[in-house]
């Protein structure tokens, strides 16, 4: 059977995986109401995190999908598998046309010489443009230095949600067959018969993990054929080799993994029995071939500690909650999630990834299986290049109504941005800005607040670039806690008007715990406990009524954008609370002497 190998990219929400659900209903490969976001988080939040595989019969052919995150923080998913397929379908919003991540996912397809399908989706928006989309692609094509096969690209026009595809805007179509024979028209075949009498060659594109048979490697097979029980040599980049023995197959068909006794040159299978296989590294029967190029993968930017939770209130809700547990949890975290880095010299593990969402999901998932610990605030990774210090650079798009403009520019100048664009469409304008991660740390929540909820910020790493000095963000104080016990409606309605307040009434605090923020940008230690001086004499001026205004709720991303370097968020299955490092006043006094 003739295969092709394709993969969806696409800047986030710009509907990749509302497509690829349409192709697996279309092509009987999935039922009705099954999509290839399976995971819970990935439901919650309406977005991809983790790429995904998965395959349809269309006319006898078999088309291998792999559906890829948009979100930049993911990017390390998307690069590994560009390198396992032979084409891709750029998706673009009609009305938004290429976002930043779109220029990043193409930018790696190119350098790899693969040749784009254009799918030009969403075209049933009310303001969707895509004659000024497909230009705008046009032109990044250009900008990115594609050669003139590549930027004479083949474009399809889609609806996701209905599934529907046409090749020109005014075709009548009713599903998305002109998609798929574009895909079987313009898509080399994975293989020919060439391929399959060399000794078999793969190449691991990314790791799972599977309580009965242990580490899985999803490959690429590029040359020969595999049997299950075949020795086989394993061999790092560096040429350095191994031995190993293939103990179980599997292949793919619709969404499900289906076990095969064998796997051909051009296939995308799993493969168990390599206990130690990494990304990159080549599986061959043949111990004198040559191993694959290495699949590079960009560097993390950020950086923060994981430690035990010591607050007053540790062990309460956890089940996981020692340094033991919280290492071989990180220890297998790290087989399957490559853009992370941790060292485990100390009791404090230093894990660095590639953004705060990043870090953001490990930690959701964490706590939703049990664990209990506590965190520092995200810090850039800084590197030496020729004795001078350099740092993470992000290009920034936002997309705005025109009157919030004004407080975007003046909000990013102070943090180091530098506008490098700006166009005006109606109403709305979009701005480009380059400056250092470490100026958009903490500003994504305040950003909301700048444009009322209206605008859209999004980013991506461009590079490390020389340091761009320092730069002074935190314009709150924190509203620490003095006393351990509940906190009262009538405490809390006193501290209100000094900024905002992060608990609820009738909620648990303890001395040293970080209950809200004070809007002049000074520490301030209260006492949230205290209630109201009761007499038996009522009198109308004190017996006001407690009107509360609800509290700013701490979630893991708002926490990491909010605290300060001395504090810890401390993460909990039921909780996400802010603290002091050190919990006492006098503790805090003798660190700051120190």
């Amino acid at each position: 059977m003739e295969i092709r190998n394709i993969a969806i990219i696409a800047h986030v929400d710009h509907g990749k995986t509302t497509l690829t659900d349409a192709i697996l209903r279309q092509t009987g490969a999935a039922e009705e109401g099954v999509s290839m976001d399976s995971n819970a988080l990935e439901r919650e939040r309406g977005i991809t995190i983790y790429s995904k595989n998965a395959s349809v019969n269309y006319k006898g052919t078999k088309i291998n999908i792999v559906d890829t995150p948009g979100h930049a923080d993911f990017g390390s998913e998307v690069e590994r598998v560009l390198r396992s397929i032979d084409s891709v379908l750029l998706v673009v919003d009609a009305q938004e046309g290429p976002m930043p991540q779109t220029r990043f996912v193409l930018k790696k397809s190119l350098e790899l010489g693969l040749k784009p399908i254009v799918v030009i989706n969403k075209i049933d928006k009310p303001a969707a443009n895509p004659a000024k989309a497909e230009e705008d692609v046009l032109e990044l094509f250009l900008e990115l230095g594609a050669s003139n096969e590549q930027a004479d690209f083949p474009v399809v026009y889609a609806i996701g949600k209905q599934g529907i595809a046409k090749l020109q805007l005014a075709d009548e179509s009713s599903d998305l067959s002109p998609l798929l024979d574009t895909v079987l028209a313009k898509v080399p075949p994975a293989s020919d018969s060439a391929a399959l009498e060399r000794p078999a060659k793969l190449q691991p594109f990314n790791l799972a993990y599977d309580s009965f048979v242990g580490r899985l490697a999803i490959c690429r097979v590029y040359e020969g054929v595999l049997k299950i029980a075949d020795a086989v040599v394993v061999k790092t980049p560096q040429n350095q080799a191994r031995i190993g023995k293939i103990t179980k197959m599997y292949t793919f068909r619709g969404l499900q993994r289906v076990e095969t006794e064998t796997a051909e040159a051009g296939d995308i299978v799993i493969v168990a029995g390599l206990p130690d296989i990494y990304i990159g590294e080549t599986i061959t029967t043949d111990k004198d071939a040559e191993p694959l190029p290495a699949i590079a993968i960009d560097e993390p930017t950020i950086t923060l500690n994981f430690l035990v939770n010591n607050s007053p209130f540790a062990g309460r809700e956890g089940k996981f909650v020692t340094s033991r547990q919280i290492r071989e949890r990180l220890e297998r975290e790290l087989e399957v999630n490559v853009g992370l880095k941790v060292d485990f010299e100390s009791d404090v593990f230093k894990v660095s990834g590639r953004g705060e969402l990043h870090i953001a999901i490990l930690l959701e998932n964490m706590r939703r299986e049990g664990y209990e610990m506590q965190v520092s605030q995200p810090q850039v990774i800084f590197h030496e290049e020729g004795g001078h210090k350099h740092e993470p650079f992000e290009e920034v798009i936002v997309d705005t109504p025109q009157e919030y403009q004004g407080a975007i520019i003046e909000r990013l100048g102070t943090r180091k941005f530098v506008m490098k664009d700006l166009k005006v469409h109606e109403n709305q304008v979009r701005l480009i800005f380059e400056g250092p991660t470490r100026g958009l740390l903490g500003y994504r929540n305040q950003f909301v607040l700048d444009t009322r909820g209206e605008g859209i910020l999004s980013s991506r790493v461009v590079g490390f670039r020389p340091f761009a000095g320092e730069i002074k963000k935190r314009a709150v104080g924190s509203m620490i806690s003095m006393a351990s016990g509940k906190a009262l409606g009538f405490s809390l309605w006193n501290l209100q008007e000094r900024g905002a307040i992060y608990i609820n009434p009738a909620v648990e605090v303890y001395e040293g715990q970080v209950i809200g923020n004070t809007s002049k940008g000074e520490e301030m230690t209260v006492n949230p406990t205290k209630g109201k001086q009761l007499t038996n004499v009522r009198a109308s001026a004190s017996d006001e009524a407690i009107q509360l205004i609800p509290p700013y709720e701490l979630t893991i991303e708002r926490g990491l954008e909010v605290m300060a370097e001395d504090e810890y968020l401390e993460i909990t299955p039921q909780s996400v609370r802010l603290r002091k490092q050190q919990l006492t006043e006098v503790d805090r006094s003798r660190a700051r002497r120190s």
